[in-house]
């Protein structure tokens, strides 16, 4: 399986909100996205290069998996 690498903040906008995430607000440089049944908010900071454990974190907050963060991202 290919490995999950560092990625600017609107393609993660992106498949978050492919996913079924609802862009909420933007609080300085993060962006707030919810979700319903998920455990908290999605927070994704405003980098060019978002950091893999970040991305993880967003990922199970969710309930994505890796497949589906994929064949999101293929889709873009």
């Amino acid at each position: 399986m290919a490995r999950i690498t560092p990625a600017d903040y609107k393609t993660l906008l992106k498949i978050f909100q492919k996913f079924g995430c609802v862009y909420k607000r933007k609080e300085g440089s993060h962006h707030i996205l919810t979700r319903p049944g998920a455990k908290r908010a999605v927070v994704i900071p405003e980098y060019e290069e978002i950091d893999i454990e970040i991305i993880k974190n967003n990922m199970r907050t969710v309930g994505m998996t890796r497949e589906q963060y994929f064949d999101l991202l293929e889709k873009l």
